[in-house]
């Protein structure tokens, strides 16, 4: 009788943490909750959608760790611990771990489709006189790609800024440069090609969307997209390397049914 209790719990000990196997390895995404068509709170954003295909293709539970995509976001989640991946981030980004791109998208040339505009170049002669919009990063409003084109042409006074921050008390937060569009606010805007591809269609008033260039002289508008994790954790980008080249036709699809510009 000894022996078997002795069998039993050297048996319990060499089995250490399996024990508690029973509880699902945990998929720990950093989200914006409020940042559609890529994220929300409701889950309705095409990265919360990728994060459920990836959570069941890799059998884990997933779990959110929701924080507004602020100046210090990445420090104080990932960085912090509180979560291990980030569904959508630049290829170039330096602060993380990069996995190879599952997508890349352009700013596009958004207008209202009965005015007839079709401007598909920063040299079309009609943005001197055209009211224009376009986006500002973060807080301080630092200029963004198609901010920098215009200006190297000096085509300054006619142009408007809408932060990407937006409003945040709204279900589009970064909208409002769309909106003014459709209004008949401004004549053109140049946005971020999954924001715009994601209004459009949900737009009561037809907009035409054309890619700018990709590259603009030395400043690119077309950017490579992929999933960011710890510098560190070299498992962990390897596993999501090898999930995106299994899944990329499921993750094409996805694409699509959000609109997202795929030059």
């Amino acid at each position: 009788m000894m022996q078997r209790w002795v069998s039993l719990l050297l048996g319990l000990a060499l089995l250490g943490p399996c024990v508690s196997a029973a509880e699902p390895a945990r998929l720990r995404v950093c989200a914006d909750p409020n940042n559609l068509p890529f994220s929300d709170r409701e889950r309705r954003g095409f990265e919360n959608e990728l994060a459920s295909l990836l959570a069941k293709d890799t059998a884990k539970r997933l779990d959110y760790t929701w924080w507004a995509q602020r100046r210090g976001a990445i420090r104080s989640t990932l960085k912090a611990g509180l979560c291990d991946v980030v569904i959508g981030v630049p290829t170039s980004l330096d602060l993380l771990a990069t996995t190879k791109p599952y997508y890349t998208s352009t700013y596009v040339f958004v207008s209202r489709a009965d005015r007839g505009l079709d401007v598909r170049s920063f040299d079309d002669a009609r943005l001197r006189s055209l009211r224009i919009g376009v986006q500002l990063v973060g807080d301080d409003y630092a200029n963004t790609p198609p901010v920098s084109a215009l200006s190297a042409r000096h085509i300054v006074d006619n142009v408007r800024g809408y932060s990407v921050l937006g409003d945040y008390g709204h279900e589009l937060p970064a909208a409002g440069i769309l909106s003014a569009v459709t209004a008949g606010e401004i004549d053109l805007a140049v946005v971020w090609g999954p924001l715009a591809g994601y209004y459009a269609r949900k737009s009561a008033v037809a907009l035409q969307l054309a890619p700018t260039p990709a590259v603009d002289g030395e400043i690119p508008l077309r950017f490579a997209i992929g999933m960011g994790v710890r510098r560190d954790d070299v498992a962990r980008l390897a596993q999501l390397n090898a999930f995106i080249t299994r899944r990329q036709p499921d993750i094409d699809a996805l694409l699509a049914r959000y609109g997202v510009p795929r030059p």
